[in-house]
Order: C-alpha cells, then structure tokens, then sequence
C-alpha cells in the first residue's frame, strides 16, 4: 500500500448558480429551489450518456472559497456548540470537499439545467453521481445531534433561495 497521503483531483466542469455571496447561499440543497446549471468540459462530456434517465445526480465539488481548514468547528445553524468537522456539513474541512444532491431539468450540449443547487457561482465540479434511491435511501438512519428543530431552522433558512 502506498504511503503517499496526498493526490491531485481535477474539476470536471463548472458549476453556473445565481449565487455570489457565501451568506446569501442555500445551506443544503434538499430545500433549495433555485436553478443553474453544471458545465461539463468537453473532455468528460461522453460521461453524460445515459443520465438522462435519472431526475436527480449527486454533484461532488470543491468549496473553492472556503477560508480554511479545520477540525472542529460551529454548525452554520445552532452555532452555539463547537463539533468535530467530520460531524458537521461545514465548508472549513479538509480538502475542501462539498456533496449536493439536485434534480435534472435537461441535459443539452454537456450542460446540466439543475434544480435545487446550493453552490456558489464557478464551484468546481469534481464528479457526478447518479442518484439511485435504492443504494442512497437509507430509511432507518439516525442524525447525530441533529434535531428535527435543526433541520427545520435550515429549512426555513434554505426555503428562500
């Protein structure tokens, strides 16, 4: 096994969104219903054939405007608590690395018209998912420390944009 700890990734695309201003941005993508669209380069625009079929894509991106890197910090809703990175969905973790799930509008000439997004303008896409209920439901999941009350904060928060 290889002992390097550190790899390269290149974006697949671009992600195009009304959103310029971090605080002015939907925090998860579940509630949000603005839209944009993913700019696939066309290096990796055969990768589109066959999603068509699929109303939802799981987008795999980097938060290229994070400040930095950290282990812990405050949830952007109910901040008051200081957690782990890795038991948040905070931007500020290592490798900058973000996951939405949106719907697909239309795929036309390695453009994605998406609904839903969460990202700020010129996000990096770094990898596209299909959304597959069957292998990404999972009914009888828990949520940690997040409370109902969380996601209702959030959702009213989100259910603006």
């Amino acid at each position: 096994m290889s002992k390097n700890k550190e790899f390269t990734c290149r974006a697949i695309g671009v992600a195009h969104t009304p959103f310029l201003d971090p605080t002015k941005t939907p925090i998860q993508s579940v509630f949000a219903t603005a839209q944009g669209t993913v700019e696939i380069y066309p290096e990796f625009q055969e990768g589109l054939i066959a999603l068509e079929g699929f109303s939802h894509i799981i987008l795999i991106y980097r938060f290229h405007r994070a400040a930095g890197e950290e282990l812990s910090e405050r949830p952007l809703i109910d901040g008051a608590e200081t957690h782990g990175i890795f038991a948040t969905r905070h931007f500020n973790r290592p490798n900058h690395l973000g996951i939405s799930v949106v719907r697909v509008l239309a795929i036309e000439d390695g453009r994605i018209s998406i609904e839903g997004t969460d990202l700020l303008d010129g996000t990096p896409i770094l990898d596209i998912r299909p959304y597959i209920p069957g292998f990404d439901c999972v009914p009888d999941a828990t949520s940690g420390w997040v409370t109902p009350g969380h996601v209702e904060q959030i959702r009213r928060q989100s259910g603006s944009f």
